[in-house]
């Protein structure tokens, strides 16, 4: 049963001008679902009501039907129809009657029916070719499937007439401005007719008519034909076009049939309104205003537009995490705009800059991961376009000034003449930049379209904001865990050495006591080394999981990677067949911390990476900097620290908190300890810490640092 919003569900029922089924349609379709029901009674119900007769009579003498002699029996023309089409007529004349309601210039009725009767023509003939068993349902439902936007017109038409004037340069946007109302017209039609009680088939055909086409694919066949006839009704070749490709990879009609199908709808559409009583006004008819046929040819782009536009965001909402949603901003350009070279800068506030973000597809993406660009290059466009909110490209600007450095850098990355720059703005806050390199024809083409380019740039900036405040969230609860983790340790620590104290003390003064020769002084020695034993083993985890207060120094990371190295390489190796790898930046400044804890960090890091590997492969340990080149001398940027291995990866669940304390993956005697204390020492350095893994591609640790500062 199709479901819309209470609210506009209760508006449309409590509306007169809602089409009823008169009282002898009710009688008709009760009969007509009917098997057994005679026929001459059926006949007797129709001859009740002389234009029903009328239009029955001249739809089958029509050449639609193209009989060798005319039929002028009623009962004979029943049966001849069968009561199906009988009742599809009957309710199809209903309606019109029902929406005789004056229109204007935003809603051309006449337009409309001529869409909506050669769409059904359309789809009863495609049936036939396909071998659909009810060819006259495919015609009611292809008539009647925008039925939705007549009800949206008549019974909300101050917001239904606002939405058309308001997107009347921006068709693209109509649908989504449907949903916004309430409820697209596929929604309220299916409603419409699922509470009229009308074959569930007819009704999805009407609920998935603008549907992305890969979900179109899978459906069942009534859906499909709908779908390729709507699409084959409009009347811009472009459309067109896209139906017959529609048609022969939906239903396997190929070209020349296609051809042969839309000759014959054309020839028998205007047939079919004029046995209706149906007034009609083609797209090429004298009476069709110029400019109503571009807004009409506008609109049905934009149809297209935003079920395209409609999918890319589904995409944006189902992303797991950062680098899927660069991957789903990426597809998206490239599915909108034929955008083939995309990248994305997202700003970090710690890092006062815009941070290349690669989505790991081609090698562009992995150049461009990390690069950093300071918003302190007021002369960059593509800071330019982050702080002032608008868009900017290459050749306009290079018109009147002379591009920055990095700007041209970049364009020469992209492989083509130009970039254009396309802030990714929510409500004035501020989640990166698009780059598009494109040349001019390409530039052009997306200025055409620029509202669809900031509509789609404002959904994908709110997207990566509402995953930056879920991670903000999580990194809050992770750090309260860790704290928390800290206290039961010191408690834990506190509590237990007091009976231990107690206990040796005691036993102190048992051996005073005991004579120097007796055997109990063993035993009683015996049992101090074992408290002396349960207290190293306290002093130990008090070491691993207790708070410290960091003194920051200047720390070389190359230097501590190389001992590091040097100590653990040879017996990882020989032991489980493990080999460390590095490349370590030769430049690399030193980075303000603790040695202490940066050592611990590491430790934890290689030792977790080691443990995944159960059965030998390797450890790469990689540093760089990341930053403008000219803060190498030690006044500012970042230090990179990445551990990656060839393990199995971590399964998802345990991914989405891999940083809380006592989280792991591994049996035995594993605390789960060591990446919460890794985190809170990065956290406190004012660093960050991230994981990325893919099952069977292992998994990478990532460690951002402060440079020391003068």
């Amino acid at each position: 049963m199709v479901q819309l919003q209470d609210s506009i569900a209760n508006r449309i029922s409590s509306f007169r001008q809602l089409p009823t089924l008169p009282h002898i349609l009710l009688k008709l379709m009760e009969m007509c679902n009917k098997p057994e029901t005679p026929l001459q009674e059926v006949a007797a119900i129709i001859e009740k009501d002389p234009s029903l007769s009328g239009k029955i009579l001249r739809l089958i003498n029509s050449a639609y039907y193209g009989l060798p002699r005319k039929i002028k029996d009623m009962e004979n023309a029943v049966a001849y129809l069968g009561t199906n089409t009988v009742k599809n007529v009957a309710i199809s004349a209903s309606v019109y009657e029902a929406f005789k309601v004056k229109a204007n210039s935003l809603f051309n009725l006449k337009l409309f029916w001529w869409h909506s009767i050669r769409c059904g023509v359309m789809a009863r003939i495609m049936a036939k070719r396909v071998a659909y068993p009810n060819p006259d349902e495919a015609f009611f439902a292809g008539l009647l499937h925008d039925i939705g936007r007549l009800v949206l017109w008549v019974n909300f038409k101050d917001e239904y007439k606002g939405l058309l004037e308001m997107y009347g340069g921006r068709p693209d946007l109509l649908l989504a401005g449907e949903i916004r109302l309430g409820a697209t017209h596929c929604e309220v039609g299916a409603w419409l007719l699922d509470r009229w009680g009308l074959p569930s088939f007819v009704v999805d055909s009407v609920l998935y008519h603008h549907d992305p086409v890969d979900r179109i694919r899978e459906a069942l066949p009534l859906v499909q034909i709908i779908y390729t006839a709507n699409m084959a009704s409009q009347h811009v070749s472009e459309y067109r076009e896209q139906a017959e490709a529609l048609a022969s990879d939906l239903l396997g009609v190929g070209q020349k049939a296609f051809e042969e199908v839309a000759t014959q709808a054309n020839e028998e559409s205007t047939e079919v309104a004029r046995s209706l009583d149906i007034e009609i006004e083609g797209p090429d008819s004298e009476g069709l205003d110029k400019k109503e046929s571009e807004k009409q040819a506008q609109l049905n782009k934009a149809v297209r537009d935003a079920s395209i536009l409609l999918g890319t965001l589904h995409s944006l909402i189902e992303a797991q995490d950062r680098k899927a949603l660069v991957a789903a901003i990426e597809s998206g350009l490239r599915v909108l705009f034929d955008a083939s070279e995309v990248m994305i800068f997202l700003y970090q506030a710690d890092k006062n800059g815009l941070v290349g973000e690669g989505s790991g597809r081609g090698e562009k993406s992995k150049l461009i991961e990390g690069v950093l660009i300071p918003l302190s290059a007021k002369g960059s466009m593509i800071v330019r376009a982050f702080e002032e909110g608008s868009s900017l490209d290459s050749l306009e600007m290079g018109e009147t000034e002379a591009l920055a450095i990095l700007d041209e850098q970049i364009i020469r990355l992209t492989g083509k003449p130009a970039i254009l720059c396309q802030p990714l703005l929510a409500q004035e806050n501020k989640a990166g930049v698009i780059v598009i390199g494109l040349d001019e024809a390409e530039l052009n083409h997306i200025k055409a379209h620029m509202n669809l380019l900031h509509m789609f740039a404002h959904h994908a900036a709110t997207a990566l904001l509402a995953h930056y405040a879920r991670e903000k969230a999580l990194f809050e609860v992770q750090t309260q865990r860790v704290d928390a983790s800290y206290s039961m340790a010191r408690k834990v620590v506190h509590e237990v050495n007091n009976p231990l104290s107690i206990i040796k003390n005691y036993l102190k003064l048992l051996g005073l006591k005991l004579e120097k020769h007796n055997i109990g002084q063993e035993e009683i020695r015996i049992i101090n080394e074992e408290i002396d034993r349960v207290s190293q083993i306290l002093a130990t985890f008090t070491s691993l999981s207790q708070k410290k207060v960091i003194k920051l120094e200047p720390v070389d990371l190359n230097f501590l990677v190389s001992n590091l190295v040097k100590i653990m390489a040879e017996p990882l190796e020989t032991n489980h067949q493990i080999r460390l790898n590095t490349e370590l930046d030769p430049a690399l400044p030193p980075i303000q911390a603790e040695k202490g804890a940066i050592k611990q960090v590491l430790i934890n890091l290689v030792k977790n990476a080691a443990e995944a590997l159960q059965d030998g492969g390797n450890i790469w340990i990689t540093t760089r900097y990341v930053g403008p080149p000219d803060t190498r001398d030690g006044k500012g940027g970042f230090v990179e620290l990445e551990i990656k291995d060839d393990g199995p990866g971590i399964p998802e669940p345990i991914k989405a908190k891999i940083f809380d304390p006592y989280t792991t993956t591994k049996a035995g005697d594993h605390s789960g300890l060591g990446l919460s204390i890794a985190h809170g020492i990065v956290s406190e350095l004012g660093g960050t810490i991230t994981c990325e893994s893919e099952p069977q591609k292992g998994t990478t640790f990532k460690v951002t640092l402060p440079v020391k500062r003068d």
